[in-house]
């Protein structure tokens, strides 16, 4: 353990004559052998190898007493940068939640999001060769991590050399063969243990597909088909999916996929959702004819019953851009990569206007209520909805899981989740090499579009959370995995590509194909102990129905469900999209077209009649489930973004010691309850596992399970404007109180 002053910059140059330290130079030498003697040694996966190290390295930590330094080593993998250094000193408490995968001090390659170097203590990003090195580190990372590396004591030549291997291997653009992914498959292929079987459906057959078709009753009007089998018709579409039967596969084939309604999800009335990939912009007239014909054709296959009602929502021109999200989330991010405790309480003061001028909280408002709009026109209008977007990869994955997940509580589970997931994203073609920038290639391509969606399921999630089977922890540790490469659901583009850099698709019926993990299998990450902090032990679980019930039950869950409209349903001989044709083909060619929809005063009323009515009701945990979206009712994810954070804890205070309190009450109930069988002789109900985490010597973080709980702040929860007067050397007693006003907070 070092003392303060570690951390101070200075290019290569010697320290200032101003600078202060606590450590003579003879003693880093004794710490160092002290490191020595208790060293962590480097844990290395199957196929990772060790790049370059240095010595003497520093991590600094920052707190309210000032800044610390842990005397260790820094490496650099080909899969992850890690600090090995003796923390006991520090750390009274086993870590909470601990992942076998990434350690405390590890940072996968590709989570890191941004370097800087301290030169004359002024920071700096750094990119490329460098003629000068830094000797301090500062790595932002995509999971809001921050850490600071001293290098002032660490060998000129190892400096340069962990430096320029850190920043060539976390910037410079990759191969996708050359991903740690493949590395680690082609290690593990001789090791075919694996871990329980999962029950996730992947959607990789057409078993799949013909499962959910049944499961939703979607099989009367839709057909799982196998055109794209081999990938013979589009890169971008799975092997198998559903569309309406009355398309032939002909048809299906004729522009690679596009301009082809392909279902998503079908509701209980009838009605369906759809999204479909318009066609590119084209200036040549002999082109436009072409597609136009062919749109046509489709119409006029499938304008018969029982299609005779849909509407569509163009994505690509009226609802958010990709480049709003990715300029919204570049703001929000910073206001949580926090260099030091001075920095977070300087922004406390502009903390909501900085937070409002990111966007990002209203961008998660207007995705929940365009799922909302959409789930008004199954649920009340009995009317089919057609997702449109130029490759209905992003911002229909968003809409679509969105409304499945308010709509169908069996995404609401934790495998129907997981399904989902792979339903609509993975085999949905959304782009996560390219969005999550993995390869380096394009930071413009790079869109948080994935984790914008789970921002809005946590913002249901905290809203209603006995409907979810998971936890917000298994939203964020899902978060986190998007960024670890040895697992294949988060690292390819589309099936396609992931089949045929597997070999899958290869011809050569020698070479056995690779096979790579999937994320669900959360075993490989966490033990049993910690995986219970990913269920949700408030869920309330659907019960069955007696049979002499069933006729009430579902009577009720019709009249939540049905209410009354603003506008009269069109006549079923309008038939399908009859009277918005001309206007959808322009659309899909990339033309400007009128509104699709009644006047915007007319939507506007029976939205917010289908909105409030629904939250005048009890809300049926296993039914229909609409989010709040006026202002304050959309929060920050406070585990994601605070979690490391010291001065963003509230001990004993948070959603956890609410979830504590009533686990305290449940193992009462179970106590008696085990009184009562133990008279009858009966089976006892098994212990509440989760109550032992949570029950801790002390108490619990509001970011449990993440936070730290040994580097809390003495910094008020609240803090004022005053708050650096406090800092001030002055008789606190003679100050005057500030006067807070505390009615909106």
């Amino acid at each position: 353990m070092l003392g303060k002053g570690v951390g101070g910059g200075g290019g290569s140059k010697a320290p200032k004559p101003s600078f202060v330290s606590y450590v003579r130079p003879e003693e880093i030498h004794t710490n160092e052998k002290e490191v020595t003697e208790k060293e962590v040694n480097l844990h290395l996966l199957p196929g990772e190898q060790l790049l370059c190290e240095a010595s003497t390295v520093l991590k600094c930590i920052q707190d309210d007493s000032g800044q610390h330094g842990i005397c260790g080593k820094l490496v650099c993998t080909d899969f992850k940068i890690a600090f090995l250094g003796d923390e006991s000193t520090l750390d009274d408490n086993e870590p909470q939640f601990k992942n076998k995968v990434i350690g405390e001090n590890d940072i996968t390659l590709h989570c890191v999001d941004q370097i800087y170097g301290v030169f004359d203590e002024k920071k700096k990003p750094l990119f490329g060769q460098l003629k000068k090195y830094p000797e301090k580190l500062i790595i932002h990372c995509k999971d809001l991590r921050v850490f600071h590396f001293c290098l002032r004591y660490t060998k000129e030549e190892e400096v340069k050399r962990i430096v320029s291997g850190i920043i060539h291997h976390t910037q410079a653009p990759k191969l996708l063969k050359r991903l740690f992914l493949f590395s680690y498959a082609s290690a593990k292929q001789n090791n075919t243990a694996t871990g329980p079987p999962h029950q996730t459906m992947m959607f990789d057959t057409i078993k799949d597909w013909h499962w959910e078709l049944e499961r939703t009753k979607g099989n009367i009007k839709y057909k799982a088909v196998s055109a794209n089998e081999g990938y013979k018709v589009c890169e971008k579409l799975p092997a198998y999916f559903v569309v309406p039967v009355s398309l032939s596969e002909e048809d299906i084939s004729c522009f690679q996929g596009r301009g082809i309604p392909i279902w998503c999800w079908s509701c209980h009335n009838g009605c369906a959702l759809l999204k479909m990939s318009a066609f590119p912009k084209e200036q040549d007239d002999s082109i436009l004819q072409t597609q136009k014909a062919f749109l046509d054709g489709i119409y006029k296959t499938i304008h018969k019953p029982p299609y005779e009602n849909l509407k569509t929502e163009e994505l690509s021109n009226t609802f958010i851009s990709l480049q709003e999200i990715q300029t919204s989330y570049s703001k929000f991010k910073q206001l949580f990569l926090i260099d030091n405790s001075s920095e977070f309480w300087d922004t406390d003061v502009k903390w909501f206007s900085l937070l409002e001028s990111s966007n990002w909280l209203d961008i998660i408002r207007r995705c929940l209520k365009k799922a909302i709009e959409v789930i008004e026109c199954l649920e009340v209008q009995n009317t089919n909805v057609l997702l449109i977007e130029e490759n209905a990869s992003d911002l229909c994955c968003i809409i679509s899981s969105l409304v499945q997940v308010m709509m169908d509580p069996y995404c609401r589970t934790r495998f129907g989740f997981q399904s989902l997931i792979q339903k609509e994203w993975i085999m949905g073609g959304h782009c996560f090499l390219d969005r999550c920038n993995h390869l380096r290639q394009n930071d413009k391509e790079e869109v948080p579009v994935f984790l914008l969606f789970l921002d809005c399921v946590w913002q249901l999630l905290q809203q209603h959370p006995p409907a979810f089977e998971f936890t917000e922890t298994y939203l964020t540790v899902l978060s986190d995995s998007l960024y670890i490469p040895i697992f294949s659901t988060f690292f390819f583009n589309s099936p396609y590509q992931k089949d045929t850099n597997l070999g899958k698709e290869s011809q050569d019926s020698q070479s056995k194909p690779l096979s790579l993990l999937t994320v669900w299998d959360w075993s490989v990450q966490f033990e049993p102990k910690a995986q219970i902090l990913l269920n949700n032990p408030l869920y309330v679980e659907k019960p069955k129905p007696d049979r002499s019930q069933r006729r009430a039950s579902h009577f009720k869950h019709q009249r939540q469900l049905s209410l009354p409209l603003t506008q009269t349903k069109s006549s079923p001989k309008r038939g399908f999209f009859r009277e918005e044709t001309d206007h959808l083909i322009k659309n899909l060619l990339g033309k400007r077209i009128s509104k699709l929809i009644n006047s915007s005063d007319e939507l506007h009323d029976s939205f917010r009649e289908f909105y409030d009515s629904w939250h005048s009701k009890t809300v049926d945990y296993h039914g229909l489930l609409l989010p709040h979206i006026e202002g304050p009712e959309i929060k920050v994810w406070a585990q994601r973004c605070l979690r490391w954070i010291p001065e963003a804890q509230i001990l004993g205070g948070g959603p956890v010691a609410t979830v504590n309190k009533v686990l305290e009450m449940m193992e009462e109930v179970q106590s008696l309850q085990k009184k009562i069988d133990e008279k009858h002789n009966s089976l006892m109900a098994p212990p509440l596992d989760a109550l032992s985490l949570l029950r801790k010597p002390t108490r619990l973080s509001s970011l449990f399970p993440f936070a730290l709980l040994q580097r809390h702040s003495s910094k008020p929860v609240l803090p004022t404007n005053s708050w650096k007067a406090l800092g001030d050397e002055e008789d606190l007693a003679k100050q005057e109180d500030e006067f807070v006003d505390l009615g909106d907070v």
